[in-house]
């Protein structure tokens, strides 16, 4: 089940390795959630520092993604690129990261220049890591700097020690590295529990959407299981550092391990939770049997789930992929199956003992953790693929090859596309048959990616890369890849069909770091339920949402116990506050209080994230990233493409076209009505856009406004100085 580390490997790793830096250290107790003290590294020459955090980017910036922003910040300039030296990868949990009492709350935020869009990305993981880092005494984890030799760093927080060691023997996939290197540094089976590995993998040092896998020990299964930081590619920047793997140690994790000022409130509010999965769960949204993956036949159902490059929204296989029936036969439902301690809502899912069926692991029992909602839809529907055990297979080598499925999914079936309609043959695929379907030539191009060669060196440069490559090389029409490469600024798409939802365009579009479903998730709200009707409805959605779910994101926070399970309380709240779940937004405010001593309120809340969601934007704009081209979006995301598109729902479009264009169809041609309606469609967004541009204070080419930063306190001199010029 599990991979089984002989004593002779263990031996090897230890005899090979040479220490390049070794140093002691007092860890610094936490104190209401925080130690105030970043770790920094340099492996250009193994450079280690203790830095205090400063009290005002305490109140700025919170923790998590707001530290790992800040830090970046001050490590690189406006000409850093992804594979510099001063690059950054840096990982904080955030102040109320490793409680106990209370759902999801093991989360780390991961920051770097992204390779995929050469601007910052953030990630969110689950996983051990970021909470014993913290208990270790540190409230972040800054890495700069190129090592010469792969390396691993070993974080003690029991004995207080960090070194830095050449690793050169080490398995670089990562299913195999976590274990290694867990045997390595634990005592004994028991002590498997308090060690987290962080790793990536082959494929990553050949692609540019390399992740990055976070471990956690499982008892039950004795197997290191990986939740991954995965989009962004920020696992290629770990492998260009020649990192194999960061690994932290630290036992004695309790309920009052961050020191937090009224424990007993945290159980209160923890109880209160716990109660609700328990009751709601199981006719809610399942979490707990089946995962985000519960999401796959309800998508479908209304005609969100991506088939075919995003052309389609729904098919009559979902159900034999990602029913509940057949992800029933595949994964673990006797027991929890949570990534941090404490949590209920155990989504954490896993199939056992899968036997591996191609690449150099074949025939080989794993444990795949998975697959989600994203996977499934990505390497799956996505790709015209509806076979579960495929799904399973690709999942796995994803994760231990330290690939994005959410990337590589939205990529193949961009590449699957262009092979379809003659944009590139076999000879440009090497002799990959890239047909929507072929589940075999899927997996040779992720085993490419891997090995480095073949069309998957291409493929793994991302959507954009490929387009532009196709237009220059092959003479591809590039309004045609333009409409159909489903990526905005460079990320590839999550895996949502947005046509028919003008907020969700927005919420993908129109977000800081690319099209990912963690900024704002608002389809329900406006495609099925009809909440936010106006623009102004939309706009207030796309500033709320945003600023609350970036909040998780400071926090350590997980985002599913929010709105994955609803309270009784809810049934009675209507309109968009239902999508808020009031009473618990009121629980993470009463969290934070009682973790930090400090004493917000729910506009206070917002306030904090938008301070930083602000000063990521500035950051992107002291990038080069300016003006409205920077939230282009994909035609295909509004509306069809081609006339396959359509007039699989010609019905519908024509109707709209009556109803809201005001133009009726009769006697129109397919071009003329696909020209009306894609007219209105994109002055549609353009309008939202301008809307939500206006709601969060922004000038009409995205840029933020002097006085919204001296508003909401985010006016540091250096902020100032990258928007100012650009209202002289």
């Amino acid at each position: 089940m599990s991979v089984v580390i002989a004593k002779e490997r263990v031996d090897e790793m230890k005899s090979s390795r040479r220490v390049l830096k070794t140093l002691e250290y007092t860890p610094t107790k936490v104190q209401k959630g925080y130690t105030d003290k970043t770790l920094y590294i340099n492996l250009t020459d193994n450079q280690v520092e203790f830095k205090d955090i400063p009290a005002v980017v305490k109140e700025k910036f919170i923790g998590g993604k707001g530290y790992g922003l800040w830090h970046l910040w001050k490590g690189v300039n406006a000409d850093t690129k992804w594979n510099d030296p001063e690059n950054e990868i840096v990982i904080s949990p955030g102040p109320i990261a490793g409680i106990t009492q209370y759902p999801g709350a093991g989360k780390s935020l991961v920051v770097s220049i992204s390779p995929i869009t050469g601007t910052v990305i953030d990630s969110n993981v689950g996983g051990h890591f970021g909470p014993l880092m913290k208990f270790s005494g540190f409230d972040a984890l800054e890495i700069q700097g190129k090592a010469e030799k792969d390396v691993v760093v070993f974080i003690d927080g029991n004995k207080g020690t960090i070194s830095i060691e050449e690793a050169p023997v080490e398995t670089v996939d990562s299913h195999i590295l976590a274990e290694e290197l867990t045997e390595m540094y634990a005592d004994d089976e028991e002590d498997k529990r308090h060690i987290s590995v962080v790793s990536s993998g082959q494929a990553a040092e050949h692609s540019y959407i390399g992740l990055l896998n976070f471990s956690f020990y499982d008892k039950r299964k004795k197997a290191q299981r990986l939740k991954q930081a995965g989009r962004g590619g920020i696992g290629t920047v770990f492998r260009d550092k020649k990192i194999k793997a960061l690994i932290v140690k630290y036992k004695g994790v309790k309920g009052d391990s961050n020191a937090p000022v009224d424990v007993e409130k945290i159980k209160q509010v923890g109880m209160k939770l716990h109660k609700e999965v328990h009751d709601f769960d199981d006719e809610q949204c399942q979490m707990r049997q089946v995962g985000t993956a519960n999401l796959f036949e309800t998508m479908s159902d209304y005609d969100l789930l991506p088939v075919n490059n995003f052309q389609y929204g729904s098919h009559k296989d979902a159900a034999k992929t990602g029913g509940r029936a057949a992800l029933k036969k595949v994964l673990q439902q006797d027991e929890p199956d949570g990534c941090w301690f404490g949590c209920s809502m155990s989504c954490a899912k896993s199939a056992t003992a899968y036997e591996l069926q191609t690449g150099p692991y074949k025939g080989q029992k794993v444990v795949v953790d998975g697959p989600e909602y994203e996977t499934i839809a990505g390497v799956g529907s996505n790709c015209g693929i509806f076979d579960i055990d495929y799904v399973l297979e690709c999942n796995f080598y994803c994760d231990t090859y330290g690939v994005d499925t959410i990337s590589f999914g939205t990529l193949t079936a961009f590449a699957m596309e262009c092979f379809e309609r003659g944009v590139i043959d076999k000879e440009v695929t090497q002799g990959l048959e890239l047909t929507f379907g072929n589940k075999e030539a899927a997996m040779e191009l992720l085993h490419q990616m891997a090995r480095g060669d073949g069309f998957g060196v291409i493929a793994g440069k991302g959507v954009r890369e490929m387009r532009k490559l196709f237009v220059r090389e092959y003479g591809a029409d590039e309004n045609l890849l333009l409409d159909i490469g489903m990526e905005s600024k460079g990320l590839e798409y999550s895996q949502y069909v947005s046509k028919e939802s003008l907020a969700q365009q927005g919420g993908y579009a129109l977000t800081n770091k690319g099209p990912q479903h963690d900024e704002a998730w608002l389809i329900f709200m406006d495609m099925v339920n009809n909440q936010i009707p106006s623009f102004d409805d939309k706009a207030e959605a796309l500033h709320y949402f945003p600023m609350f779910r970036t909040w998780f994101g400071l926090q350590g926070l997980c985002k599913l116990p929010w709105n994955d399970v609803e309270p009784i309380s809810n049934r009675s709240v209507e309109g968009p506050e239902a999508a808020k779940v009031p009473e618990h937004v009121q629980n993470y405010v009463d969290l934070y209080n009682a973790v930090t001593g400090n004493n917000i309120d729910k506009q206070e809340m917002i306030l904090q994230s938008e301070r930083v969601y602000n000063f990521q934007k500035v950051f992107n704009i002291r990038l080069g990233v300016v003006g409205i081209e920077g939230d282009r979006a994909p035609y295909r995301s509004m509306g069809p493409v081609t006339k396959e598109e359509f007039l699989s729902r010609e019905d519908r479009y024509d109707k709209q076209m009556k109803e809201n264009i005001g133009i009726d169809p009769e006697g129109k041609s397919l071009e003329e009505k696909m020209k009306i309606t894609r007219d209105f469609r994109e002055s549609q967004f353009a309008q939202l856009r301008d809307t939500v541009y206006k709601r969060r204070g922004w000038t009409v080419e995205g840029i933020p406004k002097v006085e919204h930063l001296q508003n909401i306190g985010m006016d540091l001199p250096e902020v100032l100085e990258v928007v100012q010029p650009y209202f002289k």
